[in-house]
């Protein structure tokens, strides 16, 4: 089989069979493969945001630790195989086809027994992972949670510490309409006896993770009383933000948790902090002219409070107002972002990420309110990027900030960042 063989056959899993949300398909295929996800210890992390952050900071830890670090997360940027690495080595285009020819029997016979079992697309890949882990002999896995929590594909594992990062509004239509709701949802992936670590929250989702924490016995261990409420004595990162403070912190305190079984010097975590990377979380790109391209993933309300305070640091720093580019998924998210985008822009330009539920371009702009009297417009990412490097918008010296779904900055990561575009915006599986 080769790749766009393999790729084809991944999308025919998203396009037939669509993300459906639950567990049990899971469970039924990790038996088939014998459970591979039970040959190394797990952090299985989880968090409306924060989680692949976090996930980032862990693995940088342990591998300046000397340890074998496997991480899966999802959604990927620009490339398939960026979901699925070891020691930050992605899989491998002829990887990805060595697994899609030796899972298909599997899922295809576990669909004809029962066509309401068969794999979907994510199933399929978080098997891959597993898979891949196992086989890599790794010291260390850490499993990010695709959506939610108790009802999520990897929470099949049986962890050695559970995180959860954050708890705000977002997938409601899914996981609940409140903070409470969304809270037990995601504190689903808290085991008997297992510790969990927990990020700042708010006071009604803490609550009720503290109540099922203990419950199941296990032990809770909190960044706000391990650290305080000064976000200046937080381990400092070098992922910009006070919000990767806050996740620094947490991966911090999940690696002390641990350090009887998977220690990590204080030097190791230090070090791991300041050279960590994680894609398009306020990252910067140079420009010609003196332009800057800041890229931001901040998709939903609680992303949003973070970018305001990041656009406010800018604004104070250049001394000049960005031009803003939007597009989100969904009206809620693009409503958070356009509020903040509002406050800080010269210029706002709109974007339709291409995803079957992006926010049309005339949806975005009935949440920009008639006060604002900058310039308003649509674009598309590929006259505004036209090639690796380039981009079309701005005066020498302005700043551009994307912002909003995940997705579009794939988009625009494959655009100015590669030749050859990978067109694997179509393998995208979550909401």
């Amino acid at each position: 089989m080769d790749y766009p063989a393999a790729k084809k056959y991944l999308f025919s899993l998203k396009e037939k069979i669509g993300p459906i949300y639950g567990i049990d398909r899971m469970r039924l295929l990790a038996a088939r493969l014998e459970h591979p996800e039970r040959a190394y210890p797990i952090i299985h992390v989880a968090g409306t945001n924060g989680k692949g952050s976090v996930c980032a900071m862990l693995e940088a830890m342990h591998r300046r630790a000397g340890r074998t670090v496997g991480m899966y997360t999802s959604p990927h940027l620009v490339f398939l195989g960026e979901r699925v690495q070891v020691n930050r080595m992605p899989l491998t285009p002829d990887e990805i086809c060595a697994y899609v020819e030796e899972l298909r029997p599997h899922v295809e016979a576990q669909g004809e027994r029962n066509p309401d079992d068969h794999p979907t697309f994510f199933e399929f890949m978080t098997a891959v992972a597993f898979l891949h882990f196992a086989r890599k002999k790794v010291d260390l896995a850490l499993i990010e949670v695709g959506l939610g929590g108790r009802l999520d594909a990897t929470n099949v594992v049986q962890p050695q510490l559970s995180v959860i990062t954050s708890i705000g509004l977002d997938h409601t239509e899914l996981l609940g309409e409140t903070l409470l709701e969304i809270a037990a949802e995601k504190a689903g992936i808290i085991k008997r006896g297992v510790p969990v670590v927990i990020g700042r929250l708010p006071e009604e989702a803490e609550d009720t993770i503290r109540t099922l924490a203990e419950g199941r016995n296990a032990p809770l261990h909190s960044v706000r009383e391990a650290f305080g409420d000064d976000l200046e004595k937080y381990p400092r990162t070098r992922l910009a933000g006070s919000y990767q403070r806050v996740n620094a912190a947490t991966a911090t305190l999940a690696a002390q948790v641990l350090q009887n079984t998977l220690p990590v010097t204080a030097e190791a975590s230090t070090a791991a902090l300041a050279e960590v990377q994680w894609s398009a979380r306020w990252e910067k790109f140079p420009l010609s002219d003196g332009r800057t391209l800041i890229l931001d993933a901040s998709h939903n309300f609680e992303g949003a409070q973070t970018l305001d305070e990041n656009l406010g640091r800018l604004r104070a720093e250049t001394g000049r107002a960005p031009i803003i580019l939007v597009g989100a998924l969904g009206e809620y998210r693009a409503r958070a972002l356009l509020d903040v985008a509002v406050k800080h822009a010269r210029e706002i330009i709109l974007l339709r990420p291409a995803q079957p539920r992006a926010t049309s371009v005339e949806e975005l702009r009935k949440w920009i309110p008639a006060s604002f009297r900058s310039p308003v417009r649509p674009g598309l990412v590929e006259k505004i990027f036209p090639a690796p490097g380039e981009c079309a918008l701005g005066s020498p010296g302005d700043t551009l900030v994307v912002t909003g779904s995940i997705y579009l900055l794939g988009e625009i990561l494959e655009r100015f960042s590669h030749a050859t575009p990978a067109g694997e915006g179509v393998l995208q599986d979550r909401l």
